[in-house]
């Protein structure tokens, strides 16, 4: 028998009004950046992977396929610095993701070779994007987290 899940309470970003909107407009600027879509989606990923954010996790493998994600880096994207299937630019977003998603696990949470990789690859208006990105992430996956909202089930 299938459990199941359902989520604590109604998605706060529906609850509040005006909340929703503004936070799908934000999403929908920090992909104009000119970052391929299948680098956003791979850092959506990640960083839900590392936040236990089931929905997202669903939600952004689902997203990425879409995006032309191969299924051998949706697999291995947990473990991307050993995976041989991501480019440089890829991994200098991986890393920038993991830096800025785990703020609070260094003293410099996102240090300077973190960001010069990145740099080294992305114009400023594309970082812009990468970092927005991964800020909105982070606040979907909290979001989410918090009133459990259960992975392959609509808001």
């Amino acid at each position: 028998m299938l459990h199941e899940p359902k989520a604590r309470m109604t998605n706060p970003a529906y609850v509040l009004p005006g909340a929703g909107p503004a936070i799908m407009e934000l999403a929908k600027a920090a992909r104009q950046g000119g970052v391929p879509e299948s680098t956003l989606e791979l850092v959506h990923l990640r960083a839900s992977q590392i936040n236990n954010c089931g929905f997202c996790v669903d939600f952004g493998a689902k997203n990425a396929r879409k995006a032309g994600v191969s299924d051998e880096k949706l697999f291995a994207v947990a473990a991307w610095r050993e995976a041989p299937y991501f480019s440089d630019e890829e991994r200098a977003a991986l890393a920038l993701t993991e830096a800025a998603t785990r703020l609070a696990d260094a003293s410099d949470a996102v240090p300077d070779d973190v960001w010069d990789a990145a740099a080294d690859h992305f114009d400023e208006k594309q970082l812009a994007s990468i970092v927005l990105t991964v800020a909105v992430t982070n606040l979907f996956n909290r979001i989410n987290v918090t009133v459990r909202q259960p992975a392959g089930v609509g808001l």
